[in-house]
């Protein structure tokens, strides 16, 4: 457990987590850093985007859909056996009762729904943990679109359960071998495939990573967890408002739909990183996939290999607008390794029955070591996102346990 940078007292922000600058920027991060033969396509998206997020019919289809496939909203429950054990008042948004299993989906049937309206027939999608994978090939198999996933070789082979239910669903996975074989090059060959298919293709990134509109219109779409989350805290609390916000990161969508519901809230939030792969804990700024951020880089600023347990977090940098919550001071950033994760995972499937994924994992055993440690008070309100179900990572937690 690492906690990299210091911890500052919240400072609600009117407007943070709003619309970005001019070129989708977020402070000094974002923008769009793509290949001249993608600008346009990017453009097009842009406008694709902000025209449908101000027509009530598009909210309203993209709605239901979450509502009757997806099966929206998702319940915030309490942790009642891990609370009292650790002497705060722990609540779970449930993500991972999502159809599919993870918050992948809310982002993915907007972006479908964006495409056909697009007039666009195949969606293309990088994935790692295959969550994103799987939520892609879900929502073209209801739109009646096409599929290509590009995973990691090594993610592949240990994320079989995902793989076979893309397959199930249609769609074609195609295996990366380049680099370290894992998400990060499994997005540069999506977005290289990109380049020859944008006439009839809409590529459908996972995180709030890429290009601008990327960033910021994933944020959107996943913003539905905070408002609901803030919303159940009401009924909950009649406060709305828990002491603590936490979330697991890799490029950080989770996060940032999470993080969205609380900005302008007194909330800490907090995002849990891997150790392997902290962009936004020990990060330089640097340019990947599109847009300008904080990176793992070597002395010469050659992007390093990323690792951690859960493929989710295999990434080597953090999307732009949690780069830049960090430099505001208004979310903080800490790490957990493999082992935390594991331990955590065990402990929440003996105390509260739940499963999680490897990458919420991560932000459990951060919640338990900071009630340890003090850092959490003593009958803190915490609500944590729980981004996944572990039915993928049963095969990685029988190997160690």
């Amino acid at each position: 457990m690492r906690d990299v940078l210091p911890w500052r007292e919240p400072v609600p922000l009117d407007g943070t987590m709003g619309e970005p600058r001019a070129r989708g920027r977020f402070g000094e991060y974002g923008g769009q850093y793509a290949p001249e033969s993608l600008v346009e396509a990017c453009r097009e998206v842009d406008e694709a985007f902000r025209e449908a997020w101000a027509d009530p019919g598009f909210r309203g289809a993209l709605a239901r859909l979450l509502a009757v496939h997806a099966g929206r909203p998702t319940p915030l429950t309490p942790a009642r056996r891990l609370s009292e054990a650790l002497g705060v008042q722990l609540y779970l948004k449930r993500e991972d009762l999502t159809h599919t299993g993870s918050h992948k989906i809310n982002n993915v049937l907007g972006q479908a729904l964006l495409a056909t309206r697009m007039g666009r027939r195949r969606l293309i999608a990088e994935t790692g943990a295959g969550q994103h994978g799987v939520a892609t090939a879900t929502a073209a198999a209801l739109l009646g679109l096409e599929a290509t996933v590009f995973m990691g070789e090594r993610d592949i082979e240990r994320q079989a359960l995902n793989v076979f239910r893309m397959r199930m669903l249609g769609a074609e996975v195609v295996p990366v071998t380049t680099g370290s074989r894992t998400l990060k090059d499994a997005t540069s060959e999506a977005m290289r495939h990109w380049v020859g298919a944008t006439g009839d293709s809409h590529y459908c990134i996972g995180s709030v990573v890429g290009p601008d509109p990327y960033p910021w219109m994933v944020r959107e779409f996943q913003r539905i967890i905070g408002d609901e989350a803030r919303g159940q805290f009401a009924a909950e609390l009649r406060t709305g408002v828990p002491d603590y916000v936490v979330a697991c990161v890799g490029g950080g969508s989770n996060a940032a739909g999470t993080f969205a519901g609380f900005a302008d809230t007194p909330a800490r939030l907090v995002g849990v990183e891997a150790e392997g792969g902290a962009g936004a804990a020990r990060g330089r700024l640097g340019v990947l996939h599109g847009c300008r951020s904080l990176f793992l880089q070597d002395d010469d600023g050659q992007i390093t290999q990323a690792h951690s347990i859960a493929p989710g977090l295999d990434y080597p940098g953090v999307g732009p607008e949690h780069a830049h919550l960090r430099d505001l001071g208004r979310a903080r950033y800490v790490t957990v390794t493999d082992d935390e994760a594991v331990g955590a995972a065990v402990r929440l499937a003996r105390t509260e029955g739940i499963v999680p994924a490897l990458e919420s994992a991560h932000a459990l055993a951060w919640v338990i070591h900071a009630a340890g440690s003090g850092d959490l008070p003593a009958g803190s309100t915490v609500m944590m996102t729980l981004s996944g179900r572990g039915d993928k990572d049963v095969s990685t937690l029988k190997e160690l346990l």
